[in-house]
């Protein structure tokens, strides 16, 4: 996807040092870094690596020249134009150490905070109009009641928080994956940001999925570098998908003291994008702690982060909060946590009706004929024996239960009232005494 079908504001590239918003001593040492550690000599390739314009970064590199912290090697490179080669010096090789042992970070220049926080608000994820079709579109593959897009639309158009509630197995994760699939459109997410002297990671390649791959081209990062401050990388927006696993230290700032280097936590890494939380009640900490955890971001649209030094600051909180369990909210949360939870959507199981296209839909998809009788027997002999309670992951369960019956029995793939038996019986398990 081109930058140009992004309807998001582009952030502008640097035209000087000063346009940075970075203090010239900090850029000063990510370059000797980024020198030593990935042994750069041309203009071209430190600017590619610390996502500069390259007269920003000819500019950078003629500073620590005057401070003989750099020098000419009197080599043209013919086959990148005849550009003049340059390597630390004795004194800016010692420097590159000290501030390697402050500091690992090298690379990509972090931008400030407060600029970043601009950026948050010209792509906010509370900017967007999802309209029915889009909402639609995205979930075309679930048999939904038109009721529930009817509630699923206005909650993700307003992108605030949205608990979804219900028996299991009916679909709540692959809803949650439905609206983030509806999004669609692109952000740009710094490669790391800048707060009082530390440097924070947050571009992080296994959350973010890149709209636009940069050419390894001197010429080609020439012509894109002018058009948005490549410190931003152009990605989708964001989905930050956790279960069972979240703790409350995972929404902390992620410090390595070994490298003495900051990552983002999952929550400002999905910033412009979706945080799912699901499973909600399978944690370690307790519902009631981990939306307390939320109310200040949740209600305040600002995230509260601490540094190792103990300082505290905020952070932008733009994200679409999904919280998603099989329990009933009156059973976690109090009321004063319901209550900043803005939208509060149940997802029952189908009705019969839904059930039967459900199964049919999947039967389809498995090549598995249909035959009329195992499905009434299915209906009148099998469901009455759990109330008539229906739920979306059943058909998946017991087409591929007879699929593997009968690929085993080495027979065509069939639908009988006694394979629905068989299929039937490894979907619940019974009560049993066990005597000891």
């Amino acid at each position: 996807m081109n930058m140009e079908s992004s309807p998001v504001l582009a952030p502008p590239a640097p035209k000087s040092l000063e346009a940075t918003g970075l203090p010239t001593v900090v850029m000063r040492d990510i370059l000797l870094k980024t020198m030593f550690r990935r042994n750069l000599d041309m203009v071209t390739d430190m600017a590619r690596v610390l996502a500069l314009p390259v007269q920003v970064t000819q500019e950078l590199v003629d500073l620590c020249r005057t401070q003989k912290l750099v020098e000419a090697t009197g080599t043209l490179h013919a086959n990148s134009g005849g550009e003049m080669g340059f390597q630390l010096s004795d004194g800016g090789k010692a420097r590159a150490l000290d501030a390697l042992s402050q500091s690992e970070y090298y690379g990509a220049m972090p931008v400030p905070l407060e600029d970043y926080g601009q950026q948050v608000k010209r792509q906010s994820i509370r900017n967007i109009q999802i309209t029915r079709d889009q909402l639609t579109g995205s979930m075309g593959h679930l048999i939904l009641p038109d009721d529930l897009l009817d509630q699923l639309g206005p909650a993700v158009g307003a992108g605030r928080s949205i608990l979804m509630y219900g028996p299991p197995g009916n679909g709540k994760s692959s809803i949650s994956n439905g609206i983030r699939d509806a999004l669609g459109d692109n952000i740009f997410v710094p490669r790391a940001i800048f707060y009082s002297g530390q440097v924070i990671t947050v571009y992080d390649p296994i959350v973010h999925t890149v709209a636009e791959e940069l050419e390894d081209d001197p010429t080609q990062l020439r012509r894109i570098s002018n058009r948005y401050d490549r410190r931003y990388v152009l990605c989708e927006r964001p989905t930050v998908i956790t279960g069972g696993e979240l703790s409350l230290d995972m929404l902390d700032l992620v410090y390595n003291a070994t490298s003495r280097t900051y990552q983002a936590p999952l929550q400002l890494k999905s910033t412009g994008g979706v945080f799912i939380v699901d499973d909600l009640g399978r944690q370690k900490e307790p519902p009631q702690a981990l939306i307390n955890r939320w109310i200040v971001p949740l209600e305040e649209s600002k995230d509260i982060l601490a540094l190792q030094s103990g300082e505290k600051f905020e952070v932008p909180f733009d994200t679409l909060v999904i919280f998603s369990t099989n329990f009933h909210p009156n059973e976690i949360f109090d009321k004063a946590a319901l209550r900043r939870i803005f939208f509060k959507i149940k997802i029952d199981g189908p009705s019969q009706q839904d059930y039967l296209k459900i199964f049919a839909m999947v039967a389809k998809k498995r090549k598995m004929p249909l035959d009329e009788g195992a499905l009434v027997h299915l209906i009148k002999n099998k469901y009455p024996t759990i109330n008539n309670i229906y739920a979306n992951y059943q058909p998946i369960f017991l087409i591929d239960q007879m699929i593997a019956i009968c690929e085993f029995e080495g027979i065509p793939y069939q639908m009988t009232p006694e394979l629905i038996d068989r299929a039937w019986a490894n979907m619940f398990v019974k009560d049993e005494v066990i005597v000891k």
